[in-house]
C-alpha cells in the first residue's frame, strides 16, 4: 500500500468519521465544546518548501538516469525505423538478426524504464514519508498550543472555518 493510498484510505476515513461523531456526542452529553480542525495534505505536498525541497532533490537524482532513458529511447526508435526502411532489402538472416537485436534492446529499454520508474516511486514516498511525518509534529504543535480536540486530514467536505492548513503551511516553511 502506497503513502497517498493509506493517506485517502477510505477506511481511514470511516474511522475518522465515527471518532468525530463520537465527539461530538460525548461533548454534547457533558456540554462542553469541541474544537476541531482540518489539514489538506495535498496542499501540504503541493505549497510545503519542505515537500518542493524534496521533489527538487528527487528531479535531480533521477535527472541523470531519465536522460539516458530517453537517450535510449531515441535510439531504439531510430534503429526501428532503420529496420523498417531496410527491411525489404535485408537477406532472411539480416533481417532475423535485426529482429533479435531490436527485441533484446527494446526488452532491455523496458526493464531499465520499469526499475526507473519503482526506484523514483520507492525515493519519492521515502521522502513523502518525511514531509508527512514533519507535517504532523506541526500539527500536533499547533493542536496543542490552540487546543484542538481533533485534527481531520482527509473529509469529503471542509468548511473553510476549521481549515488550518495555511497555518501549517506558514510553520513548515520557516
Amino acid at each position: 500500500m502506497t503513502l497517498k493510498s493509506l493517506i485517502k484510505s477510505s477506511a481511514l476515513l470511516k474511522w475518522a468519521t465515527v471518532l468525530a461523531v463520537s465527539l461530538f456526542s460525548l461533548a454534547n452529553a457533558q456540554s462542553q465544546e469541541v474544537k476541531i480542525a482540518f489539514v489538506s495534505t495535498e496542499r501540504i505536498f503541493r505549497e510545503a518548501n519542505p515537500s518542493k525541497a524534496a521533489t527538487a532533490k528527487i528531479e535531480q537524482e533521477f535527472s541523470k538516469r531519465e536522460k539516458e532513458l530517453q537517450e535510449m529511447a531515441a535510439r531504439l526508435k531510430g534503429l526501428s525505423d532503420k529496420f523498417d526502411k531496410d527491411a525489404a532489402v535485408l537477406s532472411d538472416s539480416d533481417r532475423s538478426k535485426r529482429q533479435r537485436e531490436l527485441s533484446d534492446l527494446d526488452k532491455d529499454f523496458q526493464r531499465k524504464q520499469r526499475e526507473f520508474r519503482e526506484d523514483l516511486n520507492q525515493r519519492r514516498n521515502e521522502e513523502l514519508a518525511t514531509v508527512l511525518e514533519r507535517t504532523n509534529k506541526v500539527i500536533k504543535q499547533i493542536a496543542e498550543t490552540e487546543k484542538y480536540d481533533i485534527v481531520f486530514q482527509e473529509a469529503v467536505y471542509i468548511s473553510s472555518r476549521i481549515d488550518i492548513t495555511d497555518k501549517v503551511l506558514k510553520a513548515l516553511n520557516k
